[in-house]
């Protein structure tokens, strides 16, 4: 297969429709049909079911097809970034780019930043902070060399990884609640607050849970509508240091414990990214 195909066959798969997939890819119907069915013929597989009205569906097949196709494609981009980031290197322009969710692990990033910046042979970092759940995917698709991931949340198949450091979760509520007051809570009794639901953040296709919860996309947003009295958060103990005025934490005895880790690809033969991970596991 060619990755020409593949990125046809996922248009149509996406789109379920062979004039909008065409019009995605900038290509004419006809031949995106034909590449469509010459790839089923090939494999020997039918890949979509087809109805009266177009595509119906994909078949079991297809959906197999589809998933590892977007793996596929994922590794291609990697690659070229992460050449074009080689190349860099090699012109004595060094860096390497590390993910992290934006408003999490703020103190133990300064501290590694800090600890790499000692090390012999140190190259400049730089931070993409992400939204909720994106640093893996921007480690898978090259657009990270290293990421700090949470478990139980983030999705870390594939990756080698270190643990940095364990720790409970608090309930983030507004100052003047009548939780606040109290020295801990148990989950339930936040998650059954009908005044303050808790936030539905994006699932990777951009699309939100059902839910009473007000929409969020970063911490910007979720911290002011706390502040407002319109929400509150369940978020790491490490949480506490960064809170805004009119915020106050309590912790959840009951809430699943988070771990921080570094995660980099397998195959990664980065000195600067063994360097990250070697700072961060000494700390």
């Amino acid at each position: 297969m060619e990755t020409r195909e593949l990125r046809y066959f996922v248009a149509v798969a996406e789109e379920l429709h062979f004039g909008r997939a065409a019009r995605r890819l900038g290509i004419a119907q006809p031949p995106l049909s034909r590449a469509i069915a010459g790839l089923e013929r090939r494999l020997g597989a039918t890949l979509l079911e087809r109805g009266s009205r177009g595509v119906a569906a994909l078949t079991e097949a297809g959906a197999v097809l589809l998933r590892e196709a977007r793996a596929v494609l994922d590794a291609v981009e990697a690659a070229e970034r992460r050449t074009r980031r080689a190349a860099l290197t090699a012109a004595g322009r060094p860096a390497v780019v590390l993910a992290a969710k934006a408003g999490a692990s703020g103190e133990l990033l300064a501290k590694l930043l800090d600890a790499y910046a000692a090390e012999p042979g140190a190259v400049a970092v730089d931070v993409m902070l992400c939204g909720p759940g994106e640093q893996a995917r921007v480690l898978r698709d090259g657009r990270a060399d290293v990421a700090l991931l949470h478990r139980p949340f983030d999705d870390m198949a594939g990756f080698d990884t270190e643990e940095l450091h364990t720790e409970g979760q608090v309930a983030v509520l507004p100052a003047g609640h009548p939780l606040g007051v109290r020295p801990h809570v148990r989950l339930a009794e936040v998650t059954g607050l009908p005044d303050l639901p808790l936030p539905r953040w994006p699932r990777p296709d951009g699309s939100f849970p059902e839910g009473p919860g007000p929409q969020v996309r970063d911490h910007t947003q979720l911290t002011q509508l706390i502040a407002l009295g319109r929400a509150c958060a369940v978020v790491p103990e490490s949480g506490r240091a960064g809170l805004r005025e009119g915020l106050i934490a309590v912790s959840v005895l009951d809430a699943p414990r988070v771990t921080t880790v570094i995660a980099w690809p397998p195959h990664s033969r980065s000195t600067a990214v063994a360097g990250l991970v070697r700072a961060a596991t000494a700390m």
